[in-house]
């Protein structure tokens, strides 16, 4: 870490107040930027997806659980795979204790990963969480929304992300929002990925705080310090 000038707590001060102005923009530049993403035109769905889970196949309508709003973490599992992406890993970490909270607000929030279910369910269990996690596997979800690459798109290229990505892998990570009416019509709202997915993660939010901030800069690449929280 490089040793930063030693001031006085005047001088502290002094500059705290000159960042916090700039902390105060930020938020309100986050709150206009919420506002717009609430003005978002929504999207009707025209497909019925399914999806596997503890009680068997459910409907996309089904992951609500009664409630109108809907958020989808498109975690990297694909069918196969021994385990579970380590960054989404990461991200994921933080979520058992969301749901209860969300509840409140008329929302729910899931995982979904195209491995089979019983795939999902013995991660889930290795990694030790309850935060409800879904498989798309046979159908179209994960590649409508982004996420899952054919094997002819991995190849030739396709969009992640709101721009063409060259040579995609076949999973790659997202969030995306979904909305349901009286009518039990579901729309979608939003979607975000890549650096979009930053907020979630509250242990970078605190990084970001300390003297070293993340310490990534001297990486070959920038997570290659993460590993699953079982595996340090």
């Amino acid at each position: 870490m490089t040793q930063q000038h030693i001031g006085s707590r005047d001088e502290w001060r002094a500059a705290r107040l000159v960042l916090l102005e700039r902390e105060k923009e930020l938020n309100r530049l986050r709150d206009e930027l919420a506002a717009q993403r609430r003005e978002l035109p929504w999207v009707r769905l025209e497909k019925d997806y399914e999806f596997d889970g503890p009680g068997g196949r459910v409907g996309l309508l089904d992951l609500f659980d009664g409630r109108s709003q809907l958020i989808v973490y498109h975690f990297m599992l694909g069918p196969g795979w021994a385990e579970g992406c380590p960054s989404c890993s990461f991200w994921a970490d933080g979520y058992d204790g969301l749901p209860v909270h969300l509840a409140r607000r008329d929302a729910s929030l899931v995982a979904v990963s195209r491995a089979p279910y019983p795939e999902i369910a013995a991660y889930r269990e290795r990694m030790g969480w309850s935060f409800p996690w879904y498989s798309s596997a046979g159908s179209d979800f994960n590649f409508d929304f982004g996420v899952s690459f054919t094997s002819d798109q991995q190849r030739a290229g396709a969009e992640y992300n709101f721009r063409h990505l060259d040579e995609p892998g076949d999973e790659l990570p997202g969030l995306s929002v979904f909305a349901r009416d009286g009518s039990g019509a579901v729309f979608h709202t939003y979607s975000t990925y890549s650096r979009g997915l930053d907020p979630f993660n509250a242990a970078y939010q605190l990084l970001d705080l300390t003297p070293k901030g993340r310490d990534e800069q001297d990486l070959p690449w920038t997570m290659a310090w993460l590993r699953r929280h079982d595996e340090y």
